[in-house]
């Protein structure tokens, strides 16, 4: 399993509303995503290369 090194954060764009993705930075240097409404739910994990890979499709 991978390891979580920092608490899930919510994006700022989020208003409150509940239909949010947090995600956090694992031990490997990627991130961890999961969906703020089952916090015990799965993760999806990405590794660095696949973090930046998705950064530069959505900007």
């Amino acid at each position: 399993m991978t390891e979580v090194v920092i608490t899930f954060r919510k994006s700022s764009y989020s208003a409150g509303e509940g239909n949010c993705v947090e995600v956090a930075d694992t031990a490997p240097g990627g991130r961890a995503v999961r969906d703020s409404k089952q916090q015990d739910g799965p993760l999806l994990v990405l590794s660095r290369e696949s973090w930046q890979a998705f950064l530069q499709q959505i900007v």
